[in-house]
């Protein structure tokens, strides 16, 4: 497996092209030509390009690559941000000794660390890890009299309706119930032991009416804050 890999380099432009596909390339963007793949690029008529490029293969090239934005959808990365001119002269391989095939491998594994870099590929996400997301932000943030369902969403990025299906199936709650569970729990943790007053207890886990704090802790529990503490207090 055999990768051309350019970066231009000079104040110039330039084009890559594909069948129907054409990308506009400028000074210091970067493109990738996959093997056996008809591909042309070539520098603009009024400003030409100069370039500077290395050719790599091996069983580690596509694995490499795949930790990068590099595909065959997006063959073109935008300008670095700093430039990567002097790694590609490191990269290359100046004889075929073992000591000297050893650090041309080093070099380009250089070069391609800085791609990985600057350029990470997208981490995939799958159901679960939005559900496990949108959790772990709710159990991080349920004291904040200030916490939204929009808030989450964001945190999350995930569609708003998507993730309340998500959310309902994996917990069996929605997004605002659970928020309830998580400042219940914590409400029932500080009376137990805290020995703070009512108030206090409803403003530590978000709620800064302690009257409503009150009914809707009455609706969980089916105690009132107050007697759920002389009951667990009793019991101690």
């Amino acid at each position: 497996m055999t990768f051309t890999h350019c970066t231009i380099l000079s104040v110039a432009k330039g084009r890559w092209r594909r069948g129907g596909r054409v990308f506009r390339l400028v000074t210091g963007e970067s493109f990738i030509i996959f093997p056996q793949k008809e591909i042309y690029y070539y520098p603009d008529p009024q400003d030409p390009w100069e370039y500077v490029w290395v050719e790599f293969s091996g069983e580690d090239a596509g694995r490499l690559l795949g930790l990068t934005q590099f595909s065959e959808v997006q063959p073109v990365v935008s300008i670095s941000p700093e430039t990567l001119q002097p790694f590609f002269h490191l990269a290359w391989n100046a004889g075929a000794s073992s000591y000297e095939l050893l650090r041309a491998d080093a070099r380009l594994r250089l070069l391609l660390s800085y791609y990985m870099e600057y350029y990470p590929k997208e981490p995939q996400v799958d159901a679960k890890d939005y559900v496990w997301l949108a959790r772990k932000y709710i159990e991080q943030n349920y004291w904040k009299p200030t916490l939204t369902v929009t808030e989450i969403v964001k945190a999350v990025n995930l569609e708003r309706s998507y993730l309340f299906r998500l959310f309902k199936g994996a917990t069996g709650k929605s997004v605002l119930e659970y928020i309830t569970s998580c400042r219940i729990e914590r409400a029932c943790e500080l009376l137990k032991t805290s020995g703070l007053p009512i108030q206090s207890v409803a403003y530590s886990v978000g709620y800064n009416d302690p009257l409503y704090f009150s009914k809707v802790f009455k609706k969980a529990t089916s105690h009132t804050p107050t007697a759920y503490m002389t009951l667990h207090r009793t019991k101690v």
